[in-house]
């Protein structure tokens, strides 16, 4: 068997944005042998993230919060190389897609092309779902070249606008999602807040009214027309978990809006879990 750390590395960054991620970053890094760069931008974690970062080969830099597009924008500033693959810290290449993308990478990035889509499989509550489109071969742009394409500069769910065309590679990477329900509530609660921020800044209009129909619809949408059903309680447990989102952030922008203090307090109170808004 071939040692794939002695087979020659390709110029290309591995990007992470990361606080508090100790116990998955090696993992995520270990699975991108190829990649001549290894960079972790850490916005102030207190578990460890920066040495074990290090110890896996990755050059660390402090960035303080940003928001998620933001921030990504910054990351990508601080490559070494043009092209660059952007994976979470709880994600990690499957070897079958390591394999393919140190075939295809050399022809991709003597190309136009200005990025490619991947595929996400999702691990629920300790197996992959089976049914479920969204955590089933999500297509997601992560790989790219940062002179053809930007990150959207939104506090929280960003994506990547590219300039050029995008294929998609076949074989999926993995993504170990929220390693127990609590974890996942924590996540709801501070996306919720940066949500809520974004309408604030842009001045979206309060309609509590929908607020009901928004969470009928959410769950209506997962459970049957996304097939979360097929994948049984965890199915059921995922379009709740989604439509509760959908209905709380809304709540959240209303109270926002009826009590600017709030603000403040939130964000004291996510900042001392290590969630900053």
């Amino acid at each position: 068997m071939v040692d794939s750390s002695q087979l020659p590395k390709l110029p290309i960054t591995l990007l992470i944005i990361a606080r508090n991620e100790a116990s998955a970053i090696g993992r995520c890094l270990d699975s991108v042998p190829f990649a001549a760069e290894k960079l972790v931008i850490d916005s102030g974690s207190t578990d460890g993230t920066q040495d074990v970062s290090q110890r896996h080969g990755a050059r660390v830099v402090y960035q303080e919060w940003l928001g998620f597009g933001p921030q990504r924008n910054f990351a990508s500033l601080q490559a070494s190389h043009d092209w660059i693959l952007a994976l979470d810290a709880d994600e990690a290449l499957s070897p079958e897609l390591a394999n393919e993308l140190r075939e295809r990478l050399p022809q991709l990035m003597q190309s136009s092309n200005a990025g490619a889509i991947l595929r996400r499989q999702t691990w629920y509550m300790g197996a992959p779902m089976r049914w479920y489109r969204p955590m089933v071969g999500e297509r997601m742009g992560r790989l790219y070249h940062r002179g053809r394409a930007r990150w959207t500069d939104v506090r929280v769910h960003e994506s990547l606008r590219f300039d050029g065309p995008t294929p998609t590679l076949k074989h999926p990477f993995i993504h170990l999602n929220n390693p127990t329900l609590v974890h996942k509530q924590l996540k709801t609660l501070r996306y919720a807040e940066l949500k809520a921020r974004d309408w604030l800044d842009r001045g979206k209009p309060v309609h509590m009214w929908m607020t009901p129909f928004v969470y009928l619809t959410a769950f209506i949408k997962d459970y049957f027309l996304r097939l979360a059903f097929l994948d049984g309680w965890r199915g059921f447990i995922v379009s709740q978990t989604a439509a509760t989102y959908a209905a709380y952030k809304r709540m959240r922008y209303y109270e926002m809006r009826r009590n600017p203090e709030s603000r403040d307090m939130a964000a004291d109170l996510l900042h001392g879990y290590g969630l900053d808004p």
